[in-house]
């Protein structure tokens, strides 16, 4: 932390101090000497802390970094682009899908968390960027090109001095006695006038100096103002965020077209309003229909290719039962992958002592109660379906 201190300030030497003899004149008092070097430092973190803050502004990509002021109204933030992407493509799409429908609600909301990323970095390169730009680029540049000023100003004090006082020894007087003469006079007025313009500048300088150190915690404020309205913008988005996650979710939900294989045997029946699986159902009346005759069902492989394709019209929704009645391999292949894909077994992990025990009973009628036992067991949902 910068400590400040008391100094007194030289006064103006009087006429008989301006006419002795002295030492080279010092520039600059020994605390302000501090503050110099203060100021260079402070120059090398404001420069490069405006450069990197500058091109992290999305707003700012493609444009130069060192100016004072980079927003071109032209730019556009890439959440911008995104969310016109969006709604663009949900106007191909239409809002009978549910991609459609995905795509309008995400792209309005990018538009409006775009909207609030403007506003920040509006506010960013308003109350940090350009404040640190002038700190670093025109307020301690003056006052470091005031310094040299002084520098001159001195070094013109000391030469007219040097004037002064070499006439006069050359007039063979006592050092303390005034030569007198126009010449003389001339030399005194200009040392005199040098020295005044030298104090002036030396109390400007000091002035500029004191006040750079005094105005030290304004210029920290810029980065509280920077985290403060990070916090603002990230909670405005978080905002918007959550109130438009119920309403995509609400979306889902409501879309009944949803893939069944691999899902949860409860959650495709609600969302389905099934009673038996759709897979099952399908599967099992065409294989009564067309497949019971059938040598080797449920253990000879089908057609990869065909088994694809009708796990894929089962899980749209969309079947041709005359395409595959002819081949009652790839309807069962279908729905034993169906139950194999089920996250949990339809017989249930709960009950799988209770299957273990009962097949392994010898008698067959007592086999069969505790099988009947066990299936009285199963969930609903899976009761339904496994019957």
């Amino acid at each position: 932390m910068w400590k400040r201190k008391l100094t007194i300030s030289r006064t103006r030497a009087s006429r008989r101090h301006s006419l002795a003899p002295a030492e080279k004149t010092e520039v600059l008092s020994e605390d302000l000497l501090q503050v110099e070097k203060r100021l260079e430092l402070v120059k090398q973190v404001s420069h490069s802390t405006h450069k990197k803050l500058t091109a992290c502004l999305q707003g700012q990509q493609g444009v130069e970094v060192d100016k004072k002021s980079v927003r071109s109204p032209s730019k556009k933030l890439p959440l911008t682009t995104l969310a016109q992407c969006m709604v663009e493509g949900s106007a191909v799409l239409g809002d009978d899908s549910l991609l459609g429908k995905m795509l309008k609600l995400c792209g309005d909301t990018q538009d409006k968390l775009a909207q609030e990323l403007i506003t920040f970095e509006l506010t960013i390169e308003r109350d940090v960027v350009e404040p640190l730009y002038d700190l670093a680029e025109v307020e301690i540049p003056n006052i470091q090109k005031q310094r040299k000023h002084l520098a001159k100003l001195v070094l013109d004090m000391d030469s007219a001095r040097t004037r002064y006082f070499q006439s006069t020894k050359s007039s063979g007087l006592s050092s303390n006695i005034q030569p007198t003469g126009a010449k003389a006079d001339h030399l005194r007025e200009e040392m005199e006038e040098a020295a005044n313009r030298m104090e002036i500048c030396r109390d400007q300088l000091s002035a500029d100096m004191y006040n750079f150190v005094a105005k030290e915690i304004d210029y920290a404020s810029y980065f509280q103002t920077m985290i403060e309205a990070q916090a603002e913008y990230h909670r405005k988005s978080l905002e918007l965020l959550q109130s438009v996650l119920p309403q995509i979710k609400a979306q889902q939900e409501s879309w009944v077209e949803k893939p069944c294989y691999g899902k949860p045997l409860e959650d495709h029946l609600a969302l389905s309003g099934r009673d038996i699986a759709f897979p099952i159902e399908a599967c099992v009346t065409m294989l009564l229909e067309c497949g019971m005759q059938e040598e080797g069902l449920f253990r000879i492989a089908p057609s990869a290719s065909k088994l694809k394709k009708l796990k894929a019209s089962l899980d749209c929704g969309v079947l041709d039962v005359q395409e595959y009645s002819a081949d009652p391999h790839a309807i069962a292949g279908a729905l034993k992958s169906y139950l194999r894909e089920l996250p949990e077994p339809l017989m249930t992990l709960d009950l799988y002592n209770d299957w273990i025990q009962a097949s392994n009973i010898q008698d067959q009628d007592k086999r069969l109660q505790a099988l009947l036992g066990a299936c009285e067991k199963l969930p609903p949902a899976n009761g339904n379906n496994f019957k």
